[in-house]
């Protein structure tokens, strides 16, 4: 009997050391293959994997846009991440825009992390020479692109301020926008997207553009968020300039487990500084952003307690 018992007594010891140092394997989804935001997630899954010694490993799946993103919950568990805007989940809960008639329970459960590089406006303007304000597209013919949130929201701030009927909009896709701004086809596109902007950092590299910038007036008409993107993190780029900014964030569902959560979380802060140092978009995060990020997953909510950063109300 005695020996029985030692025997049991070993076999659950090294059960439990075997739970302990499990591997905790994570979905992220966030966009399609070759944009800023898929290599984002890459460097982020990296990034976790070095946090935690291993223990923390994500696979990062291509995905076809926020929305999508989304819509998955339904289907997953607790082991699922997405990236996305907190209005997009607010409008998935509410049962609104996209999602009209589509709602499911599940989408109640969905958690915010962490914030990750907002997606940026950038209005872009061949040549390096003269005015840096939006009144400088008027007479100018624009690529808009389609589909994106770049096109729609450069739409409606051309509309906003007066200037649709003062500019011609390019037909034409907006991966081609480098060619055809270095090839005269195009004065200017307008592009959202972390910064810097591959394509822009590829239009300023060759071709010598200017970004312009917002006042403070159009961007609180725009209802968005300020966002302002450093002086020099563009080729000729001499001063600050001011644009808007989507907030996108990271997030999980309550069937994510607490512990993992926290650890996910605590992983991504404490990695930050070093992703900068060789991707500048993460320079753009940072904890004030939190607050405004929605309903905090509590095991995300426990770490920014930790360190004393305001969090939702």
């Amino acid at each position: 009997m005695k020996h029985w018992h030692c025997a049991g007594l070993v076999g659950a010891m090294i059960l439990a050391a075997g739970v302990a140092g499990a591997e905790t394997r994570l979905t992220y989804k966030s966009a399609k293959t070759g944009t800023s935001y898929y290599q984002m997630g890459v460097e982020l899954s990296e990034a976790v994997k070095a946090a935690t010694d291993g223990d923390i490993t994500m696979t990062v799946e291509e995905s076809q846009g926020s929305v999508q993103n989304v819509m998955e919950v339904r289907g997953r568990g607790g082991d699922y991440v997405f990236t996305g805007p907190p209005s997009l989940v607010g409008a998935a809960q509410a049962g609104t825009g996209p999602f009209e008639g589509k709602g499911n329970p599940k989408f109640e459960n969905i958690r915010a992390l962490f914030p990750i590089p907002s997606l940026t406006m950038h209005f872009v303007l061949a040549g390096n020479e003269g005015t840096t304000t939006l009144d400088a597209l008027e007479g100018k013919k624009i690529l808009l692109g389609k589909g994106s949130f770049g096109a729609t929201e450069g739409a409606k701030y051309l509309d906003l301020f007066g200037l649709t009927d003062k500019i011609t909009v390019a037909d034409a896709e907006l991966s081609n926008a480098g060619d055809a701004l270095t090839n005269g086809q195009i004065d200017g596109f307008v592009t959202a997207g972390s910064y810097p902007a591959p394509n822009v950092v590829e239009a300023a590299a060759s071709e010598g553009v200017r970004v312009l910038s917002l006042s403070d007036e159009q961007i609180a008409q725009t209802g968005r968020d300020k966002v302002v993107i450093p002086a020099d993190v563009y080729p000729g780029q001499a001063g600050d300039i001011t644009t808007t900014g989507l907030t996108v964030v990271a997030f999980a569902s309550t069937e994510m487990d607490d512990d993992t959560a926290y650890e996910l979380t605590k992983a991504f802060w404490s990695q930050r500084d070093r992703m900068a140092e060789t991707a500048p978009w993460w320079a753009g995060v940072n904890t004030d952003q939190v607050a405004g990020i929605g309903a905090l997953h509590p095991g995300a909510a426990r770490y920014y307690e930790e360190i004393g950063v305001a969090t939702p109300q």
